[in-house]
Parts: structure tokens; C-alpha cells; sequence
């Protein structure tokens, strides 16, 4: 098999993967929901006519297709963040986090749920403090002169350690028999309470972030180059990576606002999509993109339906993460060493 046939065949999986994904996830559950009936209760808005279970439409449209969709959503974004990161940071070691919004988004939620405990205050506030942390992180590594990538970096490691330290002070202060249980369930990462009116408050800011990163995916390819080569050929290098980062941090501000912090799919994720399509960010993007969903969308199918009791789906993603990433690692150094 040529590489032309295997370059095809691999943007065939991956345009199509996630459609199968998204089929099968119905199906799956504590109430199992047999194919012809998930088909039927799809098309009944389109077909009245069709005789539709109240039970199943209900599970089917207010349960599993918010959860789905939610998951899609959270792991496109993280995913293509973490491989906008990698690409202009130069760094396969970066993930989505690494300026610390997941941490800034934890704290804001913590802090929405010890103040009042409403789902969404808690999104919103998880959302702006998102925004915050990367924030701040930019503005403390204009203040050095000399500043530069490595120092933005570094102001992200400190920022995500100060919400970390703010998030370990609203845990001690918080009611353990109320408050704290849930504030530690959030952190853990969950897809159990999304909804649709969640999911329309991230709509937003999503489509504007994935934008900016797909209509910038070749303007990644010079930044790669060097600062200098992109400068000779007519490139803004530090607009443009400003620009990736409000992208990446709109999408990974939004993911976790909704689903909690959710680690290892924007570090792993484009690991797996350049050993599939290459380096080159006008296609890795696109696959890190459904790569990310399949996979989140995956690990959710499991967390609900292997046991009784559904495990967080921060925990899965860890105790499967780790492996995956070790193995592309030895698989994959190569490219970037």
C-alpha cells in the first residue's frame, strides 16, 4: 500500500470514526436502547408518525445526545488546542493547560460553588477565570524585557501554580459534608451534568476559537520556521501567536467550564494524529480535532457503562493517558528530536 492510499484511507477514519462513535454512544448505558429504536426516536421530530417509547425519547434527547455532543465538543477542543500549543511553542511536551486556564477555570469554579452552588454560576465563573489566569500569564511576560516564549511559558507554570494553591485554600475552607465533596467532583472532570442550555452558553466562544485556529493552521507551519523566516516572509510572528492563544484559550476555557479539569487528551491526542497525517498543521489540526472527540467520546462510553457506578471521566483519561503517551513517545521522539 502507497502512502497516497494510506493518506486516504486514514482521512476516511478519521472523518468517519466519530460518526460511528456517535451512533454507538447512544446505544450504550444502565437503560440499553436497541439501534432500531435510537433511529426511530432520531427522525420522530422529522417523522411524528414514527411510535416512540416517552421513556427512551427522553433518555435519547435530554440525557445521552447533551452528554455526546458535550463530548465531542470538550475533546476537539482540548485536542486541537494542545496541538496548536505544541506547534508554535515547538514543545511536544505542551498541552492545552499549559498557561494555566484549567487551573484559573478550577478555581473559578470552586469559588462559584462555595459562593452559591448553581450549576451555572459555576460554568460562568469557571469560564471568565479561564480567561483571567491566560491573561495574567501574557501580562506578566510582557513585563520582562527580554521576554520571550521560554518566558511566557515559565508565567504560565507560576500562574497555574498560584490557582492550584487558591484551589487547595477554597478546598480547606469549604463544608466538608456539602461543599468540598462537590468542588472535589468537579475537579475530577465530569460529562454527567451537561445540558443543552450548557452547551448553547459555549457556543460561542468555541466557533470563535476554532476559527482563528483553522483559518491560522498555515501560518503555524512558518512560525515552526523561526520567527525570523516567518518575519522575511511577511508574517506578524507575536499577533499571530497571540492570536492562536486567545483561540486556544476561548476552546479550553470553555471545555473545562463545562465538563471540569479533563487532562492527558491535549498532550496525547496530537501525539497520535502526527504519527497518523504527519506534521503538517493544515491537516493535523483537522485530525487532532476528530481525534480528540472520538477519544473523550470514547473513555465517556466507558465511564458510564463498565460499572454500576460511573468512575469521573478525569480519572479514566489519566489511568489511559499515561500508557498511550509513553508508548507515542518511544514511537514518535524521532520526529522531534
Amino acid at each position: 500500500m502507497d502512502k497516497e492510499t494510506k493518506e486516504i484511507i486514514s482521512i476516511i477514519l478519521l472523518i468517519f470514526f466519530p460518526i460511528i462513535l456517535f451512533f454507538t454512544s447512544f446505544l450504550l448505558g444502565r437503560y440499553p436502547i436497541s439501534p432500531i429504536d435510537v433511529i426511530k426516536t432520531i427522525l420522530s421530530p422529522i417523522f411524528p408518525q414514527l411510535q416512540i417509547n416517552s421513556t427512551i425519547t427522553t433518555i435519547v434527547f435530554e440525557i445521552r445526545l447533551p452528554r455526546i455532543i458535550g463530548a465531542i465538543i470538550v475533546g476537539a477542543c482540548l485536542a486541537i488546542s494542545g496541538a496548536a500549543f505544541q506547534s508554535i511553542f515547538k514543545n511536544p511536551l505542551v498541552s492545552s493547560d499549559l498557561l494555566g486556564v484549567s487551573n484559573g477555570a478550577g478555581f473559578g469554579a470552586a469559588l462559584a460553588i462555595l459562593i452559591s452552588g448553581t450549576n451555572i454560576i459555576t460554568q460562568i465563573f469557571a469560564f471568565i477565570f479561564g480567561l483571567i489566569s491566560v491573561s495574567a500569564t501574557y501580562i506578566i511576560s510582557k513585563t520582562y524585557k527580554a521576554g520571550g516564549i521560554l518566558v511566557l511559558v515559565l508565567s504560565g507554570v507560576a500562574i497555574s501554580a498560584f490557582f492550584n494553591a487558591l484551589i487547595s485554600a477554597i478546598k480547606f475552607i469549604a463544608d466538608p459534608d456539602d461543599k468540598l465533596p462537590e468542588i472535589v467532583y468537579w475537579l475530577m472532570g465530569s460529562l454527567a451534568s451537561i445540558t443543552i442550555d450548557k452547551l448553547l452558553m459555549i457556543i460561542i466562544p468555541v466557533i470563535i476559537g476554532l476559527i482563528i485556529l483553522l483559518v491560522l493552521r498555515w501560518h503555524m507551519n512558518l512560525l515552526a520556521m523561526g520567527d525570523e523566516e516567518a518575519q522575511s516572509l511577511g508574517l506578524n510572528p507575536s499577533k499571530i501567536r497571540l492570536l492562536i492563544i486567545a483561540g486556544c484559550t476561548l476552546l479550553t476555557s470553555a471545555a473545562v467550564s463545562i465538563s471540569g479539569i479533563i487532562g492527558w487528551i491535549g498532550l496525547i491526542i496530537p501525539h497520535m494524529a502526527r504519527m497518523i497525517v504527519g506534521p503538517d498543521n493544515r491537516i493535523l489540526l483537522p485530525a487532532s480535532l476528530s481525534l480528540g472527540a472520538s477519544f473523550l467520546l470514547l473513555i465517556d462510553n466507558i465511564s458510564r457503562a463498565v460499572i454500576s457506578i460511573e468512575i469521573p471521566i478525569g480519572i479514566l483519561t489519566a489511568i489511559i493517558g499515561v500508557p498511550i503517551f509513553l508508548y507515542l513517545l518511544k514511537r514518535g521522539y524521532s520526529e522531534w528530536s
